[in-house]
């Protein structure tokens, strides 16, 4: 039998549906998977290049369980630069991707009876980690009308004793909502008046973002709860790297000295030459972000307009990332709900996930991180399928 842990939890909604539109298109169907969120261009030759070279150097051994120094240093640069928080080697480790981080610190923190605070819609993986710590889901609904952005007074009441950690992702997944500076401050206000209150501010998608002006991060805007703060990057969506697994965290010293703690009994050290392809992604050239976020930006334009034109349907607009969640509340009437809607459109040769998956409204979010032509393929396939 299964541990009582992992009963708890169930499968990833989002992998699980590019899975079977895998086993669709190796069975013969003409399936276009919108399901997962990983960039189509190809990873910049400077960092294959460093793949190669460490390769061919040999770096083929253990390094420290958290990462070399150089990747520390590298990843240091990169939470400087790019996100506006300074912060020393010593409270930066690295993992085998973003989503290990996560785990790591939950399961480091966690006992049964805490409470996590967790936007919705929210990533599908969240509340599963959350649950297999043993501790209690508690879900902050959120609405296109308000941009997908918890409120202050809604934080503020949902705070309890048992509060642990408050988990925060922007831009986000399935949303691609951003919080402004503004936005973030007003929710430090809350979390000063509650101590015990951890903050996990994921970033993963921070050089994807479509607003003017720079990235808001929760360590920078308010520096006083740096103590509280653990901040999520990598490099699998800004330098489309998803398949070399690193991430790489930044928080208060006693929590990154807790997960690499435990990723020393789980994995042990990330892999040595993702870490050297990751170093060339973070101090090599950046200026090609630039040119893929226009092209994601064109991309976002172009799907929300076929969506907004499909009756039954509406897409808000994201603000970064590269999903939208589309609203299909009028269709379930039709359907009943939004897991019919999304077999239905997988019939039609689309893989979609549906909204509940994220604890979202009835819909599906569908990436863009697709080429014009497969684009334009899976929108004129959902159009026909709904008329």
């Amino acid at each position: 039998m299964i541990s009582a842990a992992l009963a708890r939890i169930a499968p990833s909604g989002t992998t699980a549906m590019t899975d079977r539109a895998i086993a669709l298109r190796e069975a013969g169907a003409d399936i276009v998977s919108l399901s997962v969120g990983e960039p189509d261009f190809a990873t910049p030759p400077h960092v294959v290049a460093a793949a190669k070279a460490a390769l061919d150097a040999g770096q083929t051994r253990y390094t420290a369980v958290g990462g070399s120094a150089a990747m520390k240093a590298a990843a240091a640069l990169h939470f400087a630069r790019d996100l506006g928080i300074e912060v020393p080697a010593a409270q930066i480790t690295v993992s085998a991707g973003g989503k290990q981080a996560i785990f790591h610190a939950l399961l480091a923190t966690l006992d049964p009876g805490d409470e996590v605070l967790i936007p919705a819609p929210w990533w599908v993986s969240y509340p599963e980690i959350a649950r297999f710590a043993g501790a209690r889901v508690v879900a902050l609904p959120t609405r296109a009308a308000g941009g997908f952005r918890i409120a202050p007074a809604q934080l503020a009441e949902a705070i309890t004793p048992q509060s642990r950690w408050l988990l925060l992702n922007s831009p986000g997944n399935p949303t691609g909502a951003c919080y402004a500076a503004a936005d973030l401050e007003a929710i430090a206000e809350v979390a000063r008046r509650h101590p015990r209150l951890l903050v996990l501010s994921d970033d993963i998608y921070a050089p994807l973002r479509y607003t003017p002006g720079r990235h808001a991060t929760l360590a920078a805007v308010a520096p006083d709860l740096a103590a509280r703060v653990l901040t999520i990057s990598g490099v699998s969506k800004s330098h489309a790297m998803t398949g070399f697994r690193l991430g790489v965290a930044a928080g208060p010293a006693w929590l990154i000295a807790a997960m690499e703690r435990l990723q020393s009994h789980n994995s042990g050290n990330p892999c040595s030459i993702s870490q050297a392809a990751a170093i060339a992604a973070f101090e090599g050239p950046q200026a090609f972000l630039a040119d893929w976020c226009s092209r994601f930006r064109a991309r976002r334009d172009r799907v929300v307009a076929a969506l907004d034109a499909i009756a039954g349907l509406s897409a808000p607009v994201p603000d970064g990332a590269f999903y939208c969640m589309v609203d299909a509340a009028p269709l379930m009437a039709r359907f009943g709900d939004d897991q019919a809607l999304v077999l239905h459109l997988l019939e039609a040769g689309v893989a979609l996930v549906p909204g509940s998956a994220f604890h979202g409204d009835p819909g599906f979010r569908i990436s863009f991180a697709a080429d014009d032509a497969r684009l334009d393929t899976a929108l004129a396939r959902i159009a026909a399928a709904l008329a």
